[in-house]
Order: structure tokens, then C-alpha cells, then sequence
């Protein structure tokens, strides 16, 4: 399983983005909570239409689950089209992690 974190920072010091499909990085980590890959998120800033491209860009990593504060309703949409679970969290991505 590929878990996908929206993060503010490169690893997992950071806190868990509040701004889904603008998050600025995404942690890929597996079930042993390793970093996997960092993503810097191509999306964060611009136009509309980056829930649909993110959620494209993480089923394109084989990504399962997206952990990430708020999320947009297209989002939520373009995440359920792909079979990729989510999970609404705030706070500090090791504090999840325990």
C-alpha cells in the first residue's frame, strides 16, 4: 500500500497540509511509514482544475490513500473516480504517524 501525505515540508517533520490539491508536497511512504518518494506538487499554484491533476498524478505513483486536511469537492470526486481512499487530519505528520 502507497499512502500519500500533503505535507508543507519534504519529510515527515512537517505538518499535514490544510491545502489539498494545493499542498505544496506530497510524502509517498509505504506501510512501514518510509518516505518512498517526495512529490513536489506541480499543481500548487495557478488555475483551476488541480484536484483533477492531482488525483491523476498520484494514481499514476500506484497511490491508495491520501492523507491531507481539507479537500475540495472535485478532488473528493477525481479521487473516488480512481479508487483512492481519503482521510481528513490535521496536525503534525510524525503525531499521525504514531
Amino acid at each position: 500500500m502507497i499512502i500519500a501525505i500533503a505535507s508543507t515540508t519534504k519529510d515527515l517533520n512537517g505538518e499535514i497540509s490544510n491545502q489539498g490539491a494545493r499542498s505544496p508536497y506530497y510524502l509517498l511512504i509505504d506501510e512501514q511509514k518510509k518516505i518512498l518518494e517526495v512529490l513536489k506538487n506541480p499543481f500548487a499554484k495557478g488555475g483551476g482544475g488541480a484536484g483533477f491533476s492531482v488525483a491523476k498524478m498520484l494514481e499514476q505513483k500506484n497511490v491508495n490513500k491520501l492523507i491531507t486536511g481539507k479537500i475540495g469537492d472535485n478532488m473528493q470526486g477525481a479521487l473516488k473516480e480512481r479508487n483512492i481512499v481519503y482521510e481528513s487530519v490535521v496536525g503534525l505528520i510524525n503525531d499521525y504517524l504514531k
